[in-house]
């Protein structure tokens, strides 16, 4: 099989395991937001969650990843399975003390690490008291999360996808059982949420091991500090933090800010990130994670041609289902929230400004989805400098725009901030891969991304057209809601598909074909 067979493969499991742990997770968010609004409470869970859930994404989903798949995969393929596996073994046990040596400091100085990320927070000392407390009872999350992302760095090298794909839907579960059976058990009722995060990162881990084992990676205990691979994945793990995570720095840094802005206003960055990293988690996700062991061992065999003719594949694919993506959710921002958050404590003021951050996130989806595939490719060479470089001058300018539009927009200008923040992230990248590897089909991805993007426009258009046909302020009628949103999205769909044959898009038919193989598969 080719490697772009591979790649698409990998990415229809991916996306269909995915796009499962979304759906549970939009149900997730609807739960919280019915049950808790936006406001007090749910501002200072937001911003609990975000220090564990922070350091998930730089460290265990980002620099873990990035420095161990593609270490793993050159041993893996280099040495056989025998070393493979005690190299599994040896970082599974090194990286538990790691952690439990992070998790225990966390929780000591959790009211530290809240009071520099949040100091909007000091004005209201109830709510910097109740944040300090779901701190400290979710930080144990980072602990087992950051073992389910070894597991999974193992089980994708070894080309199976959709365990740690799918175990996301136990987290979701697991959040969504205690929110809704046990919030009535606590004084503060949000205090059964921070509950389900915990039980759902040890559900997480459990779901893994028994998989690994089938594979042919029992963990075991094994402790050698002197192991080469060891020191390579410690050495690649330090810049690779950066370079992988400065998307969700930026993010991070808008929430911060955040914090200083009107109550409610964390809440609202929250949901807008939740409903943006749906398609961010379905597919950019599922693309980025089936190219990066496949340029891995391209790289690794010295195999530039074939490595570069993956980058770009992989860079095609993203541009053709993110940019029509991203038309979307800029069009269906306020009736997506409508439809889907609106009753309870959540009216449609807080919809209408949830959806305002959405709209202006949404901006860079195509942009972020860029930057996943590019960075990657670098690790894959072993270079961590440059992106590390190329993150922190972004990283710069997201704090430069975001101060310069929180004021005239708020927390619409946090949200355009992180979009052009992504925008220089991605050019820079594309500038100095290039002149390490030399050409990687520039020409066509434009065309590719260019293609998508006349696609879109009728398909924008029309959507736009069918949204102005009920009114979304109004509470209730969630049936007329729901048809009249799934069914202009349905048919935008198809507008879109139609669209990208009559442009003649050479992507359109490799994306049907991974979702037509992998659903009817399942099906």
């Amino acid at each position: 099989m080719s490697e772009k067979k591979n790649i698409v493969r990998a990415a229809g499991v991916l996306g269909f395991a995915t796009m499962l742990s979304r759906i549970m997770g939009m149900v997730r968010d609807m739960v919280v937001a019915r049950l808790f609004g936006a406001g007090f409470a749910t501002d200072a869970f937001v911003a609990a969650f975000m220090i564990p859930n922070m350091l998930r994404r730089f460290f265990a989903e980002g620099a873990l990843t990035s420095a161990f798949v593609p270490t793993f995969s050159e041993w893996y393929t280099q040495k056989g399975e025998a070393e493979a596996r005690d190299l599994a073994n040896i970082c599974f046990t090194l990286l538990t003390i790691v952690m439990a040596v992070v998790t225990l400091l966390g929780i000591i100085f959790s009211p530290q690490i809240v009071h520099l990320m949040f100091p909007g927070f000091k004005a209201e000392p109830s709510k910097l008291e109740l944040t300090i407390f779901l701190n400290r009872l979710m930080f144990p999350y980072i602990f087992f999360i950051s073992l389910v992302a070894l597991c999974m760095g193992i089980l994708n090298t070894v080309r199976h996808f959709f365990t740690p794909a799918i175990s996301t839907v136990f987290l979701n579960f697991a959040m969504i059982f205690c929110a809704v059976f046990l919030h009535n058990r606590f004084a503060v009722p949000i205090t059964a949420l921070a509950v389900g995060v915990l039980l759902g990162g040890v559900l997480q881990l459990l779901l893994q091991l028994p998989t690994l084992y089938r594979k042919g990676f029992p963990i075991r205990p094994r402790f050698d500090l002197h192991n080469p691979a060891v020191r390579k994945i410690a050495l690649l793990m330090g810049p690779s933090i950066f370079g992988v995570g400065v998307y969700y720095l930026n993010i991070t840094v808008g929430n911060i800010l955040a914090s200083l802005l009107p109550q409610g206003s964390v809440s609202y960055l929250y949901y807008a990130q939740r409903l943006f990293e749906f398609p961010q988690g379905i597919f950019t996700v599922s693309v980025a994670q089936a190219v990066l062991p496949s340029m891995s061992r391209q790289a690794a065999a010295g195999e530039m041609p074939e490595m570069k003719e993956s980058l770009a594949f992989g860079l095609r694919l993203i541009l053709f289902i993110t940019i029509p993506a991203m038309s979307g959710l800029m069009v269906c921002s306020t009736p997506i929230f409508s439809l889907l958050f609106m009753g309870g404590e959540f009216d449609y003021q807080k919809a209408v400004k949830s959806a305002e951050a959405l709209f202006y996130y949404s901006m860079g989806l195509s942009l972020v989805a860029l930057v996943r595939v590019l960075v990657p490719a670098f690790y894959a060479l072993k270079d961590t400098r440059t992106p590390v470089l190329i993150a922190f001058v972004a990283f710069l300018l997201n704090v430069a725009f975001s101060l310069t539009l929180m004021g005239p927009l708020l927390h619409g200008g946090l949200a355009l901030a992180s979009s052009l923040s992504a925008l220089c992230n991605m050019v820079m990248l594309v500038y100095f891969l290039r002149k390490k590897i030399g050409p990687f089909g520039g020409r066509g991805i434009v065309r590719a991304g260019f293609k998508a993007l006349l696609a879109s426009l009728p398909m924008a258009a029309f959507v736009y057209w069918a949204m102005g046909l009920i009114d979304w302020s109004l509470t209730g009628h969630k049936l007329i809601k729901a048809a009249t949103l799934g069914g202009s999205v349905a048919a935008g769909i198809v507008v879109f598909l139609l669209c990208a044959h009559l442009v003649r898009s050479e992507e359109v038919g490799e994306a049907i074909g991974l979702f037509r193989r992998k659903f009817l598969k399942n099906r």
